[in-house]
Formats: C-alpha cells, sequence, structure tokens
C-alpha cells in the first residue's frame, strides 16, 4: 500500500479527493489529512508518507511556504488547485503532476500511475528545488526547465535555451554551450509551457528563444538566424505575430 496524505484547507475538498481516491486507486492508503501548513508539516513529519496531495492556498500560508520548510523533499507530490495559469506552468516546467479542481477521476488516476512508476526509482528533492525557484520569481532569466528524458531528467536555466525543433514525438533542446538535449515531450507541450513573452514558435517544428536572435531576413516568412548560427523558418502564417512578438 502506498502511504499517502492529504492537505487542504477545505474540508469538502479532502472528503472528495478522499472518496475518490477510494473508489479508483485502491493501492492508496490515507493515513492522515491535514487543513493548513503547520498542520501538515507536523502530519508529514509524524507520518513520513509515500506521496503527497497538496493544495495550493492554505490557512496561514501555502504550499510553497510548507515545501521550503520540508526540503529536501523527498517523496513524489501531486498539486490539487484551481491555482492561476502562472502556477500551473510552473508545475510543468519542473515536470511535477498537478491536478485541478474540480478533480476529474481519470486525470487522478493517471497521476497516481504515473507516482507509483516514479516512487523507488527517482530523486524529487531536484524536480522541487526548481519548482520553488521558478515559484519565486517571474523573471525568464532565474528560472529553470526540468527535461524529461528515458533516462530522468536534465535542469537548464531557461535563458540558456536558443531554440527547440521537433523530433517526431520527441524535441531537441538546442542549448547555448553548444549541447542538444533529446527531451520525451513534443513541441506543442513546450509550446504551451514556455514564457511566451521570451519564447516563439515560427514553425510547425521550431520554437526561438526570442532574445537569441542574431537576424531576421525578410521575404515571404521569412527566417531569422540564432545565435548558434541556425537559420529557421518564419512560416507565414506565423510571421505576423512573431513580428509583433520581436517589437514589444
Amino acid at each position: 500500500m502506498i502511504r499517502t496524505v492529504l492537505i487542504d484547507d477545505e474540508i469538502r475538498s479532502l472528503k472528495v479527493l478522499g472518496r475518490l481516491l477510494t473508489e479508483c486507486c485502491p493501492e492508496i492508503s490515507i493515513v492522515g489529512q491535514a487543513e493548513g501548513v503547520e498542520t501538515g508539516l507536523q502530519l508529514i513529519r509524524s507520518t513520513k508518507p509515500d506521496l503527497l496531495f497538496l493544495d495550493i492556498e492554505m490557512t496561514h500560508g501555502n504550499a510553497f511556504d510548507l515545501l521550503n520548510r520540508l526540503q529536501p523533499v523527498s517523496i513524489p507530490v501531486i498539486f490539487v488547485t484551481a491555482f492561476d495559469n502562472y502556477a500551473v506552468r510552473a508545475f510543468r516546467s519542473a515536470a511535477v503532476d498537478y491536478l485541478l479542481k474540480p478533480v476529474d477521476m481519470d486525470d487522478l488516476r493517471i497521476a497516481v500511475d504515473k507516482a507509483c512508476a516514479k516512487l523507488h526509482s527517482e530523486d524529487f528533492s531536484g524536480q522541487m528545488k526548481v519548482l520553488l525557484q521558478n515559484v519565486g520569481t517571474l523573471q525568464v532569466s532565474q528560472q529553470k526547465l526540468a527535461i524529461p528524458s528515458v533516462i530522468g531528467f536534465q535542469f537548464v536555466a531557461m535563458r540558456d535555451i536558443i531554440r527547440l525543433e521537433a523530433k517526431g514525438a520527441y524535441t531537441v533542446i538546442f542549448l547555448c554551450d553548444g549541447e542538444e538535449v533529446m527531451a520525451t515531450r513534443n513541441i506543442r507541450e513546450y509550446e504551451e509551457l514556455l514564457p511566451v513573452n521570451t519564447f516563439c514558435r515560427v514553425h510547425n517544428s521550431h520554437i526561438i528563444n526570442l532574445q537569441r536572435i542574431k537576424k531576421y531576413y525578410k521575404g515571404r516568412g521569412g527566417y531569422v538566424v540564432m545565435e548558434d548560427d541556425s537559420s529557421i523558418e518564419v512560416a507565414i502564417r506565423r510571421r505576423e505575430e512573431f513580428i509583433q512578438r520581436l517589437l514589444k
């Protein structure tokens, strides 16, 4: 059984999540519930669970306050939240699982399956460190991205990404130091994940860092030359949006 703790300051939400876990996840054993940061910390330290479901906004603080005080975090955390898009983007950039309220049973089952698969195979402290750093700043220059691969995660600063290129269901990420990282995410996921004020999808196969452009050549859609001297075509249908973003 997977010993699990639920933390949420809404009693109704705790009851709903508990019921859903009982109905669709028989391998989960709920060993405790808490309604705030202080009680949550005490519960985690006393029960030492295998898995944590954590709401964002709680009594006298939030999930990030709790995690900062709990460092290092050695177990998987699934956030259950009605929080804004920035927080969701931060979760995804750190490859951290989350569920949006109201919780869907199928999504819950998928999240639990992913957590179970990771229980004894991954170090979660790196993901949590990146998440807390990204939530703490709105500046892309200080944010990091967790890049999933077939062997784990590589953490890179977003400012060091020059461009991303689609390779079927995978994405190759090109970094300033010349390194190329193959990510097990498709390029559409990165289009939704990366900050729109810095990254722009200019082609079906390409996302570029607007701060890493050396030159732009007009003509039909045109093309850009990046800092790594790669030439990237700008699709005609994406040209107007690209120009507007470039001139901001």
